[in-house]
């Protein structure tokens, strides 16, 4: 069973990580480092965009619109964050 929790900790992780990579690249896109309409980079974003969207829209429906700025990657950072640190270990605690 601990190797379940170490197995969710490391895809919450990796998670994490694909988070970031979404958000530097549409930085990227909006400050024209990047096209995005070169078929790598449209390719990579649309898998980015098919994997976070999902968790990143209920966060967004429930924040208040800021202008341009979108803090829901943060929210959703600090929410996994949270299971990492305090969930996981407290349920590694009841397996033992």
């Amino acid at each position: 069973m601990i190797e379940l929790i170490q197995f969710i900790y490391y895809v919450l992780q990796l998670y994490i990580y694909i988070l970031v990579a979404s958000a530097l690249l549409s930085w990227l896109v909006a400050f024209n480092v990047v096209n995005p309409r070169h078929p790598v980079v449209a390719a990579i974003g649309q898998v980015l965009f098919a994997v976070t969207e999902p968790l990143l829209r209920p966060i967004r429906n429930v924040l208040p619109r800021m202008g341009l700025v979108d803090i829901s990657p943060v929210v959703l950072i600090l929410i996994i964050i949270f299971i990492q640190s305090v969930i996981l270990p407290n349920l590694a605690k009841l397996v033992y």
